[in-house]
């Protein structure tokens, strides 16, 4: 039986919900449900530039979330963890817009694609949390087949292979963010590969 676990928490969950049932008076409310998620650091400019390199990788919540990720603390095969990026000099989080969300999730490297593996860092993948079919949260994770999933239109992603998509109506994979480790840490080596969010223009 395929069992989805859900990345969020219940707030989350339910901000989430919002977005979902916000699409349906289209992708102009959803944006402004996004960005009315994010923290009271949103105002500072530099909180809502996409992760830069040298940056280094936080947790959303919970135990650690100021604690940079060291890559050795996530473990192979679990769902994925929701960071953000945080600039290490001025210790400003790129929280100020939900399009900066960041999935990261551990692999044996023999598991990557020859496409994931340049941007990995020991065995580790980030891919932006945002579905690029119409924003939504992807907050879901089918563990017995280690996809991602989008539950509001049930797009899903293969993130040993690129985050390509798998099944639903997504239009191309969620834009990978490569990694490298410094002091054991995971930091941003590069920008986000490919647009984030969705292709449509807002209208």
């Amino acid at each position: 039986m395929t069992e989805l676990t859900p990345i969020l928490d219940q707030d989350q969950c339910s901000a989430a919900l919002l977005r979902r049932d916000l699409l349906r008076v289209g992708p102009a409310a959803t944006l402004v449900a996004i960005s009315s998620q994010v923290r009271a650091e949103s105002d500072d400019p530099a909180s809502k530039m996409r992760p830069q390199v040298g940056d280094f990788l936080v947790r959303s919540d919970g135990e650690g979330k100021d604690n940079p990720i060291a890559a050795a603390n996530l473990t192979i095969g679990d769902p994925p963890v929701l960071a953000w990026a945080v600039d290490p000099a001025s210790k400003v989080l790129r929280d100020g817009s939900g399009l900066n969300q960041v999935l990261l999730l551990r692999f044996d490297a023999s598991a990557l694609g020859p496409e994931t593996k340049p941007h990995a860092a020991d065995g580790v993948v980030a891919y932006s949390a945002v579905c690029t079919h119409a924003q939504c949260p992807v907050s879901g994770w089918i563990s017995d087949r280690q996809v991602l999933h989008c539950p509001c239109h049930q797009s899903e992603y293969d993130p040993r292979q690129n985050a390509k998509v798998v099944g639903g109506p997504a239009p191309r994979s969620l834009p990978a963010l490569p990694l490298k480790v410094a002091d054991g840490k995971l930091q941003v080596a590069g920008p986000f590969i490919g647009r984030v969010g969705m292709s449509q223009k807002v209208m």
